[in-house]
């Protein structure tokens, strides 16, 4: 594998990347690499038409993106009611990182503080921190989560697609809108700030959404998402929510999916983390990709060697270069240091 790295955007976003390298909070390539034996290693291109289903991440092209860190989404599909065997497809995933770590030292690191982020871009090294995506994945049991914070889990969505223990998905199968979290839900959100675990709200219907930023004690997160402001959409959170999240100190990470940011190309992305900014200030928003995860992404942004491109768009949308920088980096790196 060739390390030549290659560059888009002007050179003042060039900069800004070198001072605030972008961390995304939200790809499921691991899913693929379990799957099929996806190599991070290798550079690839996605392997159907306009970049769908996946091939969307791989250690060059975050390179070429300046990136310093992905927090990789370790997905499971529960199939039934009664589905078993799900914490296993969890650690099958993180196994599969493990190997790919492994593979070529000195090039990935599995970190979970902003200190271990911060050493291992300094000594050159891109990072990977992991979230689970619904909390099905720990089987209706609350010691899985120190298991899998163990394993460097750092966050936890409460829901996906489907409901489970704790609640309701804003869509898809038991979804109810009049219902808030379980009692068990409410047990899960403290279980996993006690292991300096963060709650994702991504899928999480609005009731249970506003019981959980309730109950928090520590900053949660939505790891990937549209904002109802800038585009209505059932899979987009309302400024009610967004202002949730931010009283609890916690960020938003826009997703690059036109399906739900209202339309192709960088404007429409902008125009989400805008809406963030301008509700609730520049401490909230981030970026949330959802690559790998079965999305089409805007075509600037179908892997991270567009990361660029997004911030010249920001700069042309008139954000500062500080409040870039907090979007791009430094917000997420904000709540692992408050956590």
């Amino acid at each position: 594998m060739s390390d030549r790295v290659t560059r888009v955007g002007s050179d003042t976003a060039q900069a800004i990347h070198a001072e605030h390298p972008p961390i995304d909070l939200h790809a499921d390539t691991l899913m693929w690499s379990r799957w099929t034996g996806y190599d991070l290693h290798k550079q690839h291109e996605p392997p159907l038409p306009f970049a769908a289903w996946g091939g969307h991440v791989d250690l060059p092209r975050m390179r070429e993106g300046g990136m310093s860190a992905q927090f990789f989404g370790l997905v499971s599909l529960p199939l039934s009611d009664r589905a078993r065997g799900m914490a296993r497809v969890i650690h099958e995933q993180i196994d599969a990182l493990e190997h790919q770590i492994s593979k070529r030292p000195g090039a990935l690191r599995l970190v979970r503080t902003a200190a271990e982020l911060a050493h291992a871009t300094a000594a050159g090294e891109l990072s990977a921190l992991l979230g689970i995506e619904g909390a099905h994945a720990l089987e209706g049991n609350l010691d899985n989560v120190a298991a899998f914070a163990r394993r460097g889990v750092r966050y936890l969505g409460l829901l996906h697609f489907t409901a489970n223990e704790a609640g309701f998905p804003a869509f898809g199968k038991g979804r109810r809108d009049d219902a808030g979290l379980t009692a068990w839900g409410l047990e899960l959100v403290e279980a996993c700030e006690s292991n300096d675990v963060f709650v994702d709200l991504s899928h999480l219907n609005k009731q249970g959404f506003l019981d959980a930023c309730r109950v928090a004690r520590k900053p949660p997160i939505v790891s990937h998402t549209g904002v109802l402001g800038a585009f209505e959409h059932w899979r987009n959170i309302d400024d009610v929510q967004l202002r949730a999240v931010a009283d609890k100190g916690g960020v938003v990470g826009v997703i690059f999916c036109p399906r739900y940011v209202g339309g192709d190309g960088l404007e429409p992305v902008v125009k989400h983390l805008k809406h963030v900014v301008d509700v609730v200030g520049e401490d909230a928003a981030a970026l949330g990709s959802d690559w790998d995860g079965f999305i089409v992404p805007t075509r600037e942004l179908k892997d991270p060697r567009g990361l660029p491109l997004l911030t010249d768009a920001m700069l042309a949308a008139g954000f500062s270069r500080s409040s870039i920088g907090k979007i791009l980096h430094g917000n997420v790196m904000r709540v692992l240091r408050e956590a």
